[in-house]
């Protein structure tokens, strides 16, 4: 697979990295260990060179489980993991207090057997800790060997400019696809012209983009998409036409709806790197193979026009946790 570099840190990954979170936590049942570690490793033979994890996804056994499927690869490959809630909890207050930045730090370098992380994110701003201070305690990890890049979730552009001052950014990572595409306001342009790069998590829309969900879909019952707002039966339906667009799209180029989605994102930016993530072979495979499709700049208006028509219906995230979002 192709290489990319986030922005001007001189990090460079895999064009398509992969999500780990949905493997413990997020989208119903976590999958048996073995199955887990099988998928990460199918993933670097695939050509993935990049890992995403953080201490709340479980919490914490998701980072164990990285640790324990990159361990025969780790020097060839970049896992970002991610601080900021209170006890490692996400339905818990944030808390980016430097001494707890520390901690997670140490308990994730023990969790993911390894000396050093690649990349750290600050998972959501916290507002009672200066961004200043945050980015100073990673920047002193990073001094320390650590940490060897710094990154934030969710940040809106005046965030990233006072971090960015302190300790550079290598890293954005917020949701962006075709079904959400808010970071095109202020955010991106922000990165730009910092050189830093993005990570877009959700590129398929919390799965919704690949034509697997629709309208009559039962989820889990701990599956969190059910109290997304547009995930509610009614929006489903309503957002079925933008489905409906892509596997036109896909249909004619000979690719899947999932492939064209993450495509058009590759299409955007040199400098952003999609993290999808799934628990099954075969969509791995598939998302892999996005790398491979070239959208030209023709296939780009065209769909920037056939999208101008469709009306995206419901809220990305329930209210309680559209709060924890930095504007």
């Amino acid at each position: 697979m192709q290489k990319r570099k986030l922005g001007n840190s001189g990090l460079e990954v895999s064009a398509i990295g992969l999500g780990c979170m949905g493997l413990s936590f997020g989208y119903g049942p976590a999958v048996q260990r073995a199955d887990g570690i099988a998928l990460i490793r199918s993933a670097f033979e695939a050509g993935v060179t990049f890992f995403d994890t953080a201490e709340c996804y479980g919490p914490f056994v998701n980072e164990e489980l990285v640790g324990e499927a990159v361990a025969p690869f780790r020097d060839q490959i970049v896992i970002a993991t991610k601080f900021g809630f209170q006890d490692g909890d996400s339905k818990q207050p944030v808390d980016s207090r430097p001494e707890r930045i520390r901690a997670v730090a140490e308990a994730s370098l023990k969790r993911l057997k390894t000396d050093r992380i690649d990349l750290f994110y600050q998972h959501r701003v916290d507002p009672n800790v200066p961004i200043e201070e945050v980015a100073g305690t990673v920047k002193d990890l990073i001094r320390e060997g650590k940490v060897k890049h710094f990154g934030l979730s969710e940040a809106g552009a005046q965030t990233i400019r006072r971090a960015h001052a302190v300790q550079p950014v290598a890293a954005l990572q917020s949701e962006y696809s075709l079904w959400w595409r808010e970071p095109e306001q202020s955010v991106l342009p922000t990165l730009e012209a910092l050189g830093i790069g993005f990570v877009p998590f959700s590129p398929l829309g919390k799965g919704f983009l690949t034509g697997a969900i629709n309208a009559y879909t039962a989820f889990a019952s701990n599956d969190f998409r059910n109290v997304v707002p547009r995930f509610s039966e009614e929006n489903r339906k309503a957002n079925a036409a933008l489905v409906d667009l892509l596997g036109k799209i896909a249909d004619a180029k000979g690719v899947t709806r999932a492939q064209i989605a993450l495509a058009w994102l590759l299409a955007q930016k040199p400098w952003i790197v999609p993290i999808p993530g799934t628990t099954k072979l075969h969509r791995l495979k598939e998302n892999v193979g996005a790398a491979a499709v070239a959208l030209s700049a023709d296939d780009m208006t065209a769909v920037e026009s056939a999208l101008r028509d469709i009306r995206i219906v419901g809220e990305r995230y329930p209210a309680h946790m559209q709060q924890r979002i930095d504007r």
